[in-house]
């Protein structure tokens, strides 16, 4: 069948959350205490995280149940979100390639992260927690913490690397039009913000510094939790909604991906997507579809970064985790794709580029925006700087099919869109884009 457009109905959302740690080809490996070096349990956890996300975190179950609740709200922001087919782009490239794309943009926050903050909101307000505490990149995360704080009752204040903070003031708009606080970071509200301010007034911020600002402000009163948008194994677990929809989709139209593609910065859409898929393949039940993940050449963790345990903040307030990482203290280049400046990546991702499971690409902002402006002119929908990426990949990939002529599927994560990113396709346009 040649669909334009996949759908699915309301009662195929998944009802339980893909686990990826037991089909892992090696033993996921342990976050470490950084004093002892010994790994963590679920009380050096608790003050940041509420138990049942901690649960989630280490657990060796395949399935874990979506609660009534978040599946609901999950139907209220646009879940099940369709697949679409690319066929204008295919025209224009005159590639044999089929492309299709997932519409994770449909969500009221313009992204894939409501599927983890909704979550997230719920257990927490679930264990009595009053308030939370995160870091945003581009502010895609934020906006969606906010959304679920607000969907349930909850407080929520939001540290945005002070680059996007200027670059995108209408993101904040959005958080704050959901209740939320959000200061720009690093801020002088926190006393790991103060430190790199007094180094530099001028600071622009990373992902690392907002991460330490968040944790400071959460540790030390009980009412108030941590909340982190990529990453660990939890937030990666609840995107799984995404991939698992994908293959229900590809299903009926009797297809299958040979190629799936999504930007990483922490990890959390390109695993979301395609953990599913990948999970057969671990299992024995499919083969032959390849992974690829891009990410910034200025921000090259994957592809450039170390193989090490590592800090997930720059304060050094998190445990050690085992990831690619470019060093916990890095200061990415202030690019418009906001959310993939993170000096490490998901740690259950990395194990899977490690052992050879998922490739990895990266790209420059101003071929990246070119190959967005190429999909905004055929498929007419503007994506997020992260996104094109992502649409980067796909078209090389296609091109190579129009030299070789073989007629391959290709999938990816229209994780966002880029209708509050305009400052960044007004500076490509402007040729003012380094």
């Amino acid at each position: 069948m040649e669909e334009t457009k996949v759908l699915l109905d309301m009662d195929e959302i998944p009802k339980k959350w893909y686990n990826i740690l037991p089909d892992l080809p090696e033993p996921f490996p342990p976050y470490l205490n950084p004093a002892t070096k010994e790994p963590v349990g679920p009380e050096d956890l608790a003050p940041i995280f509420p138990m049942e996300l901690i649960k989630q975190e280490v657990s060796q179950d395949r399935y874990i149940d979506i609660p009534e609740e978040v599946l609901d709200a999950y139907y209220q922001i646009g879940r099940p979100t369709p697949l679409y087919r690319a066929k204008r782009l295919e025209k224009y490239l005159k590639t044999p390639a089929k492309i299709y794309y997932k519409r994770e943009d449909v969500s009221f926050a313009g992204s894939h992260k409501p599927n983890t903050a909704i979550a997230q909101a719920y257990f927490n307000m679930k264990e009595g927690v009053e308030k939370l505490t995160t870091e945003t990149g581009a502010g895609q995360w934020g906006t969606a913490l906010s959304l679920g704080c607000a969907l349930f009752g909850l407080k929520c204040e939001v540290f945005m690397v002070r680059v996007s903070y200027n670059q995108k003031p209408y993101r904040r708009i959005l958080m704050q039009l959901y209740g939320s606080t959000v200061h720009p970071s690093p801020s002088d509200v926190t006393q790991s913000g103060r430190k790199f301010l007094e180094q530099d007034p001028n600071h622009s911020g990373s992902l690392g510094i907002a991460i330490s600002e968040a944790i400071e402000r959460a540790v030390g009163d009980e009412k108030t939790k941590y909340s982190l948008g990529s990453v660990l194994n939890h937030v990666l677990l609840h995107q799984t909604v995404v991939g698992q929809e994908v293959i229900k989709q590809f299903e009926k139209i009797d297809t299958k991906p040979d190629i799936m593609v999504g930007c990483v910065g922490g990890g959390s859409n390109f695993s979301g997507f395609m953990f599913p898929t990948l999970g057969q393949k671990l299992r024995g039940e499919s083969d032959g579809t390849r992974f690829i993940g891009v990410e910034p050449e200025s921000c090259p963790t994957l592809t450039k970064g170390e193989y090490r345990y590592d800090f997930g903040d720059t304060a050094q307030l998190t445990p050690l985790i085992l990831m690619y990482t470019l060093g916990h203290d890095f200061v990415p280049s202030p690019i418009h794709a906001g959310g993939l400046r993170y000096h490490g990546d998901a740690p259950s991702l990395c194990l899977l580029h490690k052992t050879g499971h998922i490739d990895a690409v990266a790209y420059n902002q101003v071929e990246t925006f070119e190959a967005g402006s190429i999909f905004t002119k055929t498929e007419g929908l503007v994506p997020a700087p992260e996104t094109n990426h992502a649409i980067k990949a796909v078209i090389d990939e296609a091109l190579k099919c129009k030299k070789t002529g073989e007629e391959k599927v290709i999938a990816f994560n229209f994780s966002g869109h880029g209708l509050l990113d305009l400052q960044g396709y007004s500076d490509f346009l402007e040729n003012k884009l380094k």
